[in-house]
């Protein structure tokens, strides 16, 4: 019997809503960052602060939509009305500037205005990412644990190339389009096209016809994955959560200020960080490409051990690198970025869909969208929370500074000690993993 039949339907949804998910999660994470850095103010407290409160509010709405998706038995209308509204808010960005606060408030201020312009976006990138976590993280990955069940593997497999396929894009197609248009034409360019996929996914998206509602206790639905019983019999998913969570604060120290840094720190212009990521993207995800047709049957633990070293590899080089290199080369420095961000990368991906697909394989299908939210907290919550707070104080007691010469604050450079951060923290994956190996051996 064929194991990995998913219809052209299923498919459709699962590359969709894949991929167009990653793309607005890569724009949030990228370029968001990067319009409040460039455009606003140039400190990066604001970034870390956003990136805390947008993590917060991820994890508590994944947790309840989480819920709401069970006891309302579908999915469907969850993934395509939060697609849509999450690309109108995604769009509204555009009209957002210290121009724009100016006028709409009658302030003349500066310090006012660069307030209250980083208070508005703050505001709407938690609302938009109300939406967003809706659609994707509660319901969408609800959806594909209920409907991928006998090509599991498969299923995950292409969807762990989607993040590397949407950055390509967002650091390459979008990168020209902010270049030639600006902020406000990328976040169109966005938005539109996810609203387009939500009207879409009404027609699209077919639940599983084994989705029944749930008529239980919203609140014991909210307790329950934080019960001892239930962490009891599920040790191993928990165990996965815990080495996602160290993962995720790893990168979370300096996956915010990357294209900052890139920018600040070895002074890459836009076409030569988008040419840098983009290599780098591409050369990762042939490597996924290329690896993830060995992975199926091997011990994905193991497989999760090496790949973790190799990442640990990648952040240290490029800490090395970047310590090292006489950064007026800029040739040699493009090249030398590029292959320590390529193992970087790589390990970043292959991390990644390992513990995806290992959380999803052990979580109890009947209750998946209780611990989508648990699965956000571990995922989401602790690491955007920790991670940037640990890359801002490195940030700020280097000292590396200049003076903005747009309202003459004093502007933090990323220094290349938040890679090494990354790097000594990662190596407490191994404690959780070391769990996971030896019980699956016993």
């Amino acid at each position: 019997m064929n194991t990995h039949n998913l219809s052209g339907r299923l498919w459709s949804v699962l590359i969709l809503f894949g991929l167009v998910g990653q793309i607005a999660w890569s724009v949030e994470n990228m370029y968001f960052n990067l319009f409040i850095y460039n455009t606003i103010a140039k400190n990066t407290s604001s970034v870390t602060l956003m990136v805390q409160l947008s993590g917060i509010v991820a994890t508590f709405t994944t947790l309840i939509a989480g819920i709401l998706t069970d006891k309302a038995g579908n999915r469907r209308y969850f993934i395509s009305i939060g697609y849509l509204l999450w690309g109108l808010l995604t769009l509204s960005f555009a009209f957002i500037s210290k121009e724009n606060t100016s006028i709409w408030f009658g302030l003349s201020e500066d310090s006012q205005i660069i307030n209250l312009t980083i208070a508005i976006v703050i505001t709407l990138d938690c609302i938009m990412t109300a939406f967003g976590s809706t659609a994707n993280d509660a319901a969408f990955n609800a959806f594909v644990t209920d409907n991928t069940e006998n090509a599991r593997s498969l299923a995950e497999g292409v969807l762990s190339a989607m993040p590397l396929v949407a950055m390509l894009i967002v650091a390459g197609g979008f990168g020209m389009i902010v270049n030639a248009l600006g902020y406000p034409g990328l976040f169109v360019a966005v938005g539109t096209m996810m609203s387009v996929s939500g009207i879409i996914g009404i027609w699209l998206i077919k639940d599983n016809p084994n989705l029944k509602k749930q008529n239980t206790n919203f609140f014991s639905d909210i307790s329950y994955g934080f019960k001892f019983s239930v962490m009891e019999q599920n040790k191993r998913l928990y165990l996965y959560f815990v080495a996602m969570g160290i993962y995720g604060i790893a990168s979370q120290v300096y996956m915010p200020y990357l294209i900052i840094y890139m920018q600040e720190y070895l002074k890459f212009d836009a076409i030569q960080y988008s040419i840098v990521l983009a290599g780098v993207i591409l050369g990762a995800s042939i490597i996924t490409i290329l690896l993830g047709k060995q992975f199926d049957g091997k011990n994905k633990d193991k497989l999760l051990i090496y790949f973790s070293l190799l990442y640990i590899l990648g952040m240290l080089s490029l800490y090395i690198m970047s310590k090292t290199i006489d950064l007026n080369l800029k040739t040699q420095v493009m090249w030398t970025t590029g292959i320590t961000s390529l193992i970087l990368i790589t390990g970043f991906v292959q991390v990644l869909a390992l513990l995806g697909a290992q959380i999803r394989d052990n979580t109890p299908t009947e209750n998946t969208g209780k611990l989508q939210g648990i699965r956000m907290i571990f995922f989401v919550l602790i690491p955007m929370y920790i991670g940037p707070m640990i890359g801002e104080t490195i940030n700020e007691r280097t000292n590396l500074t200049y003076i903005d010469p747009v309202n003459g604050a004093t502007a933090h450079v990323p220094a290349p000690e938040i890679f090494l951060a990354g790097t000594l923290f990662c190596l407490l994956i191994f404690f959780p993993l070391s769990f996971l190996f030896r019980g699956k051996q016993s």
